[in-house]
């Protein structure tokens, strides 16, 4: 290996940091990987899905910290993260806080943003409010209208306790989970799902995430859930800066129809089915992540 190469290989290493957050019952930390150059002042926020962390993001971030500075942040009470007091705090709003006081912390007057699932709608969220920091947002398989059948499907497993006993068992288990990641093979399903894992005192291996997370989850009814999607429509419709929906085409979370009157009720949206999959595409293989390279930085060529 020259010496070059192992200059670029250091540049682009992740560093683990922190930053300090506050809810209304108190402070907790929230952990975020960083990649590329820490004065670059172009800054990419990727943010994972519902039972995620911010490792799903390791190979979009090695390809676009050529170009970008790029912050996956675990969000709380996933990952590396701190768990909430009030389990009730596990909510969008929480979310949107933490991550404006990540964006202080990062000290850049915007970012650019690709979020899966919650992380689409935490994006959507932030970049529909007045002067919001965002500039461009990559939703990938969410929209303001969610699939009634996937919220059950979801609720079915989120917040359950349960043991392995071996990091494989884990790391398979999670994949049964996942299906509409698209055809990873064993070492991708592993890449993704360790990080989500803990070894317990017992020697027993378990999910990382905060059980409690389902409770807000849980308790949503439908009146309150058409007043959500009331609101993230008149917060996606006010989002000035140009927007790419990424839909698996399989599914069953993101209907065609929803990503279509994205297209249609947004300022400046555009889409893009992605094959093979469904909720929610993993952005692991070269050609998506060159669907995201085309829409953040406007070239083919991955970082090398």
């Amino acid at each position: 290996m020259t010496q070059t190469t192992l200059t670029s290989a250091k540049k682009f290493a992740p560093v683990q940091r922190y930053v300090q957050c506050a809810s209304p019952t108190g402070l907790h930390r929230m952990a975020y990987t960083e990649w590329g150059d820490p004065a670059n002042k172009r800054v990419l926020v990727c943010v994972h899905g519902l039972t995620r962390s911010g490792r799903d993001f390791d190979r979009v971030a090695a390809a676009l910290a050529d170009v970008y500075r790029v912050v996956c942040p675990d969000v709380v009470g996933r990952g590396l993260s701190d768990w909430l007091g009030d389990a009730n705090r596990y909510i969008v709003p929480q979310y949107v806080t933490d991550m404006v006081t990540l964006i202080a912390r990062l000290d850049v007057e915007s970012v650019d943003w690709f979020g899966t699932s919650m992380g689409g709608l935490i994006g959507m969220t932030l970049a529909g409010l007045p002067e919001s920091p965002i500039r461009k947002l990559l939703v990938n398989d969410i929209g303001p209208h969610i699939e009634p059948g996937a919220l059950d499907r979801i609720r079915d497993y989120v917040g359950k306790s349960l043991s392995f006993g071996t990091l494989g068992e884990a790391v398979d288990y999670a994949a049964s989970l996942a299906p509409g990641f698209g055809r990873l093979s064993a070492d991708e399903w592993h890449e993704i799902n360790a990080p989500l894992m803990c070894e317990r005192e017992d020697g027993t291996w378990g999910f990382r995430y905060d059980p409690a997370i389902a409770q807000p989850f849980a308790a949503v009814n439908p009146d309150a859930g058409l007043g959500a999607e009331a609101l993230l429509w008149r917060l996606f419709e006010a989002i000035p800066g140009p927007v790419l929906v990424a839909r698996g085409a399989e599914s069953d979370l993101l209907s065609a129809q929803t990503a279509a009157s994205m297209v249609e009720r947004g300022k400046a949206v555009s889409s893009v089915e992605i094959e093979g999959t469904g909720h929610a595409p993993a952005f692991l293989d070269a050609e998506q992540i060159a669907i995201a390279r085309r829409f953040f930085v406007g070239d083919d060529a991955l970082a090398s």
